[in-house]
């Protein structure tokens, strides 16, 4: 229908036929047409208005939009933490990530004879190498306050630079081998012997212990401990390890070492499993010399490995490689330390472990009577190790790494290799 209000005409238009309105006056006529003609178009209004839903867009929501970017999903923290070691690791020269595959004494980064403290002449050490970690022993520790002022301010020093937070280290496994434990200086409960612990069977007890020594260490200031002990004592005559392994069940070793482990970082501090691949069936001692088993592979794996084997597959995140040899395994008389096929081919390959490799102190005899401190780092890196404790001589056994690379020996994609996974450690927490 079309409605049109002519003036004074007052004529309906309508569509497809007319109706005669009742005879008016021109003027009367005229008006009631337009009210006529209002009234329609505002009834016309109300309809299309009353025909209106809430589900039906207005002209605003109708109007056509493009597509919505698709939302990226969220990065996991395993992601995030792969973000942040590559950032840093880029960062980095080739001299400071050859600096952190080593963890060395304060002496060993000072010069000073015997250091106690961390003051101008630590800092600019630091400044200099900053190595990836410090060990500690009993002569640097002598009471609370100054070992946690002397850590303290060590990791400050970092810091302030913009390196990696360093691994602050000691061998702290109880009985004999306890640097702050054997000191009344500390006034700490003092952890008797593994094996004592092993004799009673009693994993809630290694926990304990772990827990014990971890929070006294966490409270001074050091982050990694070289404990537990997962040596499986198989050899009756061995004396180097004796008392400090938890006994000759490799099960119940295991058992007794992956409990002490999660005490200790449960308190805080990280823990690594030694010494591999198993110092309780050595004949010699590696700290004076030449120390070897004549088990074979097989042999090993039903013993003295299974402790690091259920280590790995509970995620441990250190293992210390012993410098023992073991030539039926491997051909040659080669420590450990130092050979590819122990390193990489079993424990790595085999056993499937991803983790941080330490090697036991490289000052010890079975190393320094045979290699120089430069040949002994490269070969260590070359097996597949990661960090290289206490060489005899840091400042040739860094310069030995560096030359290394300078000529091929040693490519960089392992060294970074080696980085990544102490810096995956050292930002895990």
């Amino acid at each position: 229908m079309v409605c049109v209000c002519a003036g004074s005409m007052g004529y309906w238009l309508l569509t497809g036929w007319q109706e005669k309105r009742p005879e008016l006056g021109p003027e009367a006529e005229a008006e009631a047409a337009k009210d006529e003609c209002m009234e329609e178009v505002q009834a016309e209004a109300e309809g299309e208005l009353s025909g209106m839903t809430d589900e039906e867009p207005t002209i605003e929501e109708s109007k056509t939009e493009g597509p919505k970017p698709a939302k990226e999903p969220e990065k996991t923290e395993e992601e995030l933490l792969e973000e942040q070691i590559e950032a840093v690791l880029a960062d980095m020269t080739t001299e400071e990530k050859v600096l952190q595959l080593f963890v060395i004494t304060p002496e060993a980064l000072t010069g000073y004879e015997t250091v106690t403290a961390a003051g101008e002449q630590t800092k600019e050490a630091i400044l200099t190498y900053p190595v990836g970690g410090i060990i500690y022993f009993a002569k640097n520790l002598k009471e609370p306050t100054q070992v946690k002022t002397m850590l303290h301010n060590t990791r400050q020093y970092y810091e302030e630079a913009g390196f990696p937070e360093p691994f602050l280290g000691v061998d702290e496994e109880g009985g004999i081998v306890a640097r702050v434990g054997s000191q009344s200086a500390f006034s700490v409960e003092r952890v008797p012997a593994m094996r004592s612990i092993g004799d009673k069977r009693d994993a809630g007890e290694a926990r304990r212990v772990g827990t014990v020594i971890g929070s006294y260490l966490s409270e001074l200031g050091f982050t990694l401990d070289f404990a537990p002990d997962a040596d499986v004592l198989t050899n009756p005559d061995n004396q180097v390890i004796g008392s400090r392994s938890f006994g000759t069940d490799p099960d119940l070793v295991a058992e007794m070492a992956l409990a002490e482990a999660e005490g200790l970082e449960g308190a805080g501090v990280w823990a690594v499993l030694k010494h591999y691949p198993g110092h309780g069936a050595t004949l010699g001692d590696s700290h004076a010399g030449y120390a070897y088993t004549d088990k074979t592979l097989d042999q090993l794996m039903e013993a003295e490995l299974v402790p690091f084997q259920k280590g790995i597959e509970s995620g441990c995140s250190f293992i210390m490689a012993a410098h023992i040899s073991v030539p039926t395994v491997t051909g040659d008389e080669v420590p450990c330390t130092l050979s590819s096929y122990m390193i990489t081919d079993i424990l790595r390959g085999r056993l499937g472990y991803e983790g941080v490799v330490v090697t036991d102190a490289m000052n010890m005899g079975a190393i320094s009577q045979q290699y120089d401190s430069g040949s002994a780092a490269v070969l260590a890196l070359q097996a597949g190790v990661d960090l290289v404790l206490m060489p005899a001589n840091f400042e040739s056994a860094y310069e030995g790494v560096l030359s290394a690379l300078e000529s091929g020996e040693l490519t960089e994609e392992r060294v970074e290799e080696s980085v990544r996974r102490i810096l995956r450690v050292k930002y895990k927490e």
